[in-house]
């Protein structure tokens, strides 16, 4: 029996996003691709990322800011390479939250205020 594949759901955001921003982005990836296991944040951008934990009862993982360069992303915003040293810090982090096999399963989507990003990764194994 093929183990189900875990959904880990990363997040990037500008300094002035709101929890709504991250909430808004969330239930887009809901939408789009169904339930999500765990979140994922870069530490540097923990605290909101775990309040939406907390009110979605969504365990969080934190990855390692100097992690975010090593990952390949589908998306290469010039800002985000600027900023953190990747195309994407949504895609980065699902993907390194998610282990070494994770697979993005499309580009990150933006929330409709522009100010935060998600993006979905699925991870080998058992949930």
């Amino acid at each position: 029996m093929k183990a189900q594949a875990l959904h880990v759901a990363g997040f990037g955001f500008r300094r002035e996003a709101t929890l709504a921003s991250l909430a808004q982005a969330l239930d887009q990836l809901i939408e789009q691709y169904g339930a999500i296991d765990k979140l994922a944040a870069a530490r540097s951008m923990l605290p909101l990322v775990e309040e939406l934990g907390r009110l979605r009862h969504i365990e969080v993982i934190a990855v390692a800011d100097a992690e975010l360069p090593t990952a390949i992303t589908l998306t290469h915003s010039a800002q985000s390479l600027q900023a953190r040293g990747t195309g994407s810090v949504a895609e980065a982090v699902a993907l390194l939250a998610a282990g070494p096999n994770a697979k993005l399963v499309g580009p990150r989507i933006i929330s409709a205020d522009r100010q935060a990003t998600a993006a979905l990764a699925l991870a080998e194994g058992n949930r």
